[in-house]
């Protein structure tokens, strides 16, 4: 069966995986926590780390199952959209290893990557047509996924992503950048003190699009501003105290908005399995308030440590190009999406 070798490095994660067809056999990751010092990614820094990491990734992820260049079939690598610098490491090295060895070569949109991270492990288990939430630090979007190279934009955030607010309302709180899992956490601790009367709800505005051409796309802006005054408007002895209470409403604002418009795209398609991928699919509160919503049994999930930026998920990408004969050479370009 076909192996691919898959290499991310669109922003602070160098990945590499190796997969036998749609299984994993090796995946190696290095994030890069010198990020947290700047309270963000920095692009010249990102690319230094990919530089000195990815070498040594890839070495271990042939090593870890075995497998040499020689028995490669496919290299699969992200070209887009991502941080220029921080792609070019990637798609350099994978154009060397294409040169040294004569592996074939294909570039990945990474966001059909994020989108391919369903199918690991389980392809034949997941039934097309499905709606997919694409929600992470740099994108939020509602894709209709038909098959491999079919898939339709029905809408995405104008301003902000989901995970973006997460990292700015995270630094507003004094959160470590990134600050998804803190808040969930916090928000967790405000469930528990509100069930003994402790605590009262915060509330803060969902963005609404009144034009029907916009009805599916998403916000951030605007609550990222809330949170903002709200923390301004109130004491520093206050917000400490109520750190928890801030954190439950944020965040169950950014689901609702979600929820919502996932919703709205099913009722409108008459699609009812719909799915979550990227970074902010790791949060629980959304996994389950998805599936309080359309049903355990119609939302897939893929685990964690599929849902942040991962080589698997490009050489899945890869592996189903292949499949589907939509391989391509890589043409490095950042700002495309799918």
């Amino acid at each position: 069966m076909m192996i691919t070798l898959g290499i991310e490095s669109s922003c602070d994660e160098t990945s590499v995986a190796i997969l036998r067809g749609g299984a994993v056999l090796s995946s190696v990751t290095h994030s890069q926590g010198e990020h947290a010092l700047y309270g963000g990614v920095v692009p010249e820094v990102a690319s230094r780390a990919h530089l000195e990491k990815i070498d040594g990734l890839a070495r271990r992820a042939m090593d870890g199952c075995g497998i040499t260049p020689e028995k490669i079939n496919l290299i699969a690598v992200t070209d887009s959209p991502g941080l220029a610098g921080a792609l070019l490491v990637g798609v350099s090295f994978a154009l060397g290893m294409h040169t040294a060895y004569g592996i074939p070569v294909t570039g990945v949109n990474h966001l059909e990557g994020h989108i391919c991270s369903l199918f690991i492990d389980r392809g034949d288990d997941i039934k097309p047509p499905f709606l997919v939430l694409l929600a992470s630090g740099g994108h939020t979007a509602i894709y209709k996924y038909v098959s491999s190279g079919n898939c339709a934009l029905l809408g995405r955030t104008v301003d902000d992503a989901a995970g973006e607010a997460f990292d700015k309302v995270g630094k507003l709180l004094g959160f470590r950048y990134p600050a998804g899992r803190m808040i969930e956490a916090e928000a967790a601790k405000f469930a528990e003190e509100s069930t003994q009367g402790k605590r009262e709800k915060i509330n803060f505005p969902v963005a609404r699009f009144s034009s029907p051409e916009k009805s599916l796309c998403f916000s951030f802006s605007g609550l990222k501003t809330a949170v903002k005054n709200f923390i301004s408007a109130n004491s520093e002895n206050y917000i400490n105290d109520n750190r928890p209470a801030v954190c439950e409403a944020f965040q169950r604002t950014v689901v609702r908005s979600l929820a919502d418009n996932l919703e709205e795209a099913a009722n409108l398609t008459g699609i009812k399995t719909v799915a979550v991928a990227g970074g902010v699919a790791c949060n629980g509160y959304l996994r389950g308030e998805l599936k309080r919503r359309f049903g355990a049994d119609n939302v897939i999930v893929p685990p964690p440590s599929l849902c942040t930026d991962n080589g698997a998920m490009i050489a899945m990408a890869g592996y189903m190009m292949y499949e589907s004969n939509r391989l391509r050479f890589p043409k490095m370009d950042p700002g495309r999406g799918i």
